[in-house]
């Protein structure tokens, strides 16, 4: 068993779903919005970084740029449609996740009338070459992967902890009742993580491309396997969301080279079950009584 293969390719699982979990866990716990919708912005984004690739430039930091852009107006649309008309209403945690549901089942038959059945694919972004370490090849691809989602994150989180929008975000996520008190405007604040969030998540749609193909329902199994490890790290919590990402992309590495990828979400969802029995909120859930009740 090649232990060096299996951590690279945990490492590099955790960073690009980690990023699309920790956009969940903020959404949450921000807005109180569980977004099924990213399915539909993953793919979206993939398609804008397309674009750019076929009509702007192959230039690896004009395709990330243009996917991440195309995920903040994504994350932007579906705020538009599926939180502010409902965010005041009852029960909003159940309609807003139907309403993001409906969004991303909706836009991914649009994206197949559009671009059609066939996948895509995305230049190589990050080039070509390779290094060899202590007796473990890292590709360009994987290096570029996993020094990008993790320098993108921590500036997400460094700007949250700095600037005065970040802050507000901050605060709706520690109390959202108290922050809406003080006067901090829950819709104006929406589109903001929103549009953040989009980001992140077409962030990880043009980083994942570089090993898979884009497709209109390319999003579904990178949305299932953010919602599993955000549920597992407990929704709201970023750090539970870094630590499920590493433990379910060490599981996911390990499955798929010892029994094959198709087992890999049946072992995913029953180590998810086995945390969850242990730990009901997740890793490190930090789910407010408020959103319970």
């Amino acid at each position: 068993m090649d232990v060096g293969f299996i951590l690279t390719n945990a490492i590099v699982l955790a960073c690009i779903y980690g990023t699309l979990a920790i956009g969940l866990s903020i959404t949450w716990s921000s807005v109180g919005l569980i977004n099924l919708g990213y399915g539909f912005i993953f793919a979206l984004s993939g398609y804008g970084a397309w674009l750019a690739s076929q009509y702007i430039s192959t230039n690896g930091v004009v395709v990330l740029t243009a996917g991440v852009l195309t995920g903040a107006l994504g994350g932007l649309l579906v705020c538009a449609l599926a939180f502010i008309p409902i965010h005041d209403k009852p029960n909003f945690t159940v309609r807003g996740l139907i309403a993001t549901l409906a969004i991303s089942l909706i836009g991914t038959q649009a994206l197949l009338y559009v671009f059609g059945p066939r996948s895509k694919n995305l230049p190589d972004i990050f080039g070509f070459w390779k290094i060899n370490l202590a007796g473990i090849v890292l590709t360009s691809d994987k290096i570029g992967n996993v020094v990008v989602s993790i320098v993108v994150v921590t500036a997400v989180l460094l700007w949250m902890r700095s600037s005065r929008r970040g802050l507000e975000i901050r605060a709706m996520m520690m109390n959202p009742h108290a922050a809406s008190i003080v006067g901090i405007g829950v819709r104006k604040t929406g589109f903001y993580v929103m549009a953040i969030t989009g980001g992140l998540a077409g962030l990880a749609a043009v980083l994942l491309s570089q090993t898979y193909y884009i497709s209109p329902f390319g999003g579904l199994a990178p949305m299932i396997k953010g919602v599993s490890i955000a549920l597992c790290g407990g929704l709201g919590s970023v750090r539970g969301a870094v630590i499920a990402a590493i433990i379910l992309g060490l599981n996911e590495a390990l499955t798929a080279r010892l029994l094959g990828g198709q087992y890999v979400l049946i072992t995913q969802f029953i180590l998810i079950i086995l945390i969850l029995l242990v730990r009901p909120r997740g890793i490190a859930g930090i789910l407010d009584r408020a959103r319970e009740a």
